[in-house]
């Protein structure tokens, strides 16, 4: 009986220290798993990723009393470089991951969309070879109604000098980047991420004020019900996305669902499936969305968890920015979702 008993005791320690071991892999702790290394180059994407946590907390903190403090909602009275009005939130949360990054010693420049320049950070870019590009706030139209928003960063390794300042280098292709990944604040905080090996999701604990590791290796379904646009456009769009449209709104098993928060919309479709669209108007094929702050960082994604991203025509990831600030259509989730409205378009033309 007391062999039994220690068995059992044994057994229960090992469970405990299982699922404490389970529970607690931390961002930082988990990047380095992935690579299985303790090299530099592992440290340091390590590192940066703990601070893009970081970035999350903070703006996580300050939306989860944003309707108790003053001078948090609302907009500026500014405009970006995008002709759009800035909200406050967006100010804060691009100070925020400027603030934080000064002090990685890693990241030499930062590009956000709401800057019409990089940013650079002189004291770290003898060795800081990195750039952290990111759209602090998506879906900052939801700030003043208390939905789900979200930010999106991608990190790039310097290629040369950059001796002009202009960070032409930035100007390549999203299979360039070496990270990607976007928080979503919604009921919890979550963080998704990839490295080029998977996709893993992590749930912001606050009583450990930690991000603990959720969901490793997601795949996305190879199909879905779900489509996820914006119909208010629907007239502005080319005949063959409307062809699209009518086809799911006559074909049995499709469902709508659409937040104005790009983040929280890709995300449901990462894990149920299904496709996100948000295609250029007749007046601007080009689109809304910029490739290298939004739809490159969220191809990276989709394409790590076995799903696709195009602008319809060209993979997202194999087109190369011609210009900072460049935008690009973008149709993104299951493989066979995409290949449907793909079909459209091509038949289209």
């Amino acid at each position: 009986m007391a062999q039994a008993s220690e068995y059992t005791d044994l057994s229960m320690v090992n469970a405990v220290s299982d699922g404490l071991d389970r529970d607690c892999t931390t961002l930082s702790r988990h990047v380095l798993q992935q690579l299985q290394s303790f090299s530099p180059e592992a440290q340091d994407l390590s590192a940066l990723m703990n601070r893009i946590g970081l970035a999350g907390k903070l703006v996580a903190r300050r939306l989860s009393r944003a309707g108790l403090m003053e001078g948090v909602l609302g907009f500026t009275g500014e405009v970006n470089v995008q002709g759009e009005s800035v909200k406050k939130m967006d100010v804060y949360a691009n100070d925020v991951f400027i603030s934080v990054f000064k002090q990685s010693g890693l990241v030499c420049r930062l590009a956000s969309e709401e800057m019409d320049e990089p940013y650079y950070i002189p004291e770290n870019c003898p060795i800081g070879r990195y750039t952290l590009l990111y759209d602090p706030i998506d879906g900052s139209s939801n700030t003043d109604t208390n939905l789900s928003l979200g930010s999106i960063f991608s990190i790039r390794k310097q290629e040369g000098e950059d001796l002009d300042g202009k960070a032409s280098d930035l100007l390549a292709a999203g299979r360039n980047q070496i990270a990607a990944g976007y928080i979503l604040y919604g009921p919890s905080t979550m963080l998704v991420y990839t490295i080029g090996r998977g996709v893993h999701s992590f749930t912001l604990d606050p009583s450990l004020g930690e991000f603990i590791l959720t969901e490793e290796n997601i795949k996305i379904p190879e199909q879905g019900s779900v489509y996820s646009v914006n119909e208010g456009n629907f007239w502005q769009w080319d005949e063959s996305i409307r062809e699209y449209i009518r086809y799911v709104h006559r074909t049995e098993g499709y469902t709508a669902r659409y937040s104005g928060a790009m983040v929280s919309d890709i995300h449901r479709v990462l894990l149920q499936g299904g496709v996100f669209l948000y295609p250029g108007t007749v007046k601007k094929p080009e689109g809304k969305l910029r490739l290298l702050y939004e739809t490159a960082p969220l191809a990276f994604i989709i394409e790590q968890a076995g799903g696709r991203a195009t602008t319809g025509t060209t993979d997202i990831l194999d087109v190369v920015a011609e210009k900072l600030h460049q935008r690009t259509p973008l149709i993104i989730g299951s493989k066979h979702d995409v290949a449907k409205v793909e079909s459209f378009i091509k038949n289209g033309h």
